[in-house]
């Protein structure tokens, strides 16, 4: 299992146009992923769960990823969180 904790930079946070990019982007990975965010935790294949979780930005969030393409799903789950989806970030 690999892990990082992310701040989301987003101005207006996991809404659903982000929501629905990261579940694409988890959905393609074949290892299992957890978002930790301060509430609690969610799987991040399903947007609803990503929406219920209400992430707003600058909430720090820990990626959990665990299985055969756990590092380079890692990696692509967290360049697209840091890289605000294409909208204005936040410092």
């Amino acid at each position: 299992m690999v892990s990082e904790k992310v701040k989301v930079r987003n101005v207006t946070g996991l809404h659903l146009r982000p929501a629905s990019e990261l579940a694409d982007i988890c959905s393609k990975c074949s290892c299992n992923i957890t978002i930790v965010h301060p509430n609690g935790q969610v799987n991040p294949k399903s947007v609803l769960m990503l929406m219920s979780a209400a992430i707003k930005a600058g909430t720090e969030i820990e990626i959990k990823c665990d299985g055969e393409d756990e590092k380079e799903s890692l990696k692509k789950i967290v360049d697209a969180i840091q890289g605000g989806f294409g909208e204005e970030l936040i410092d």
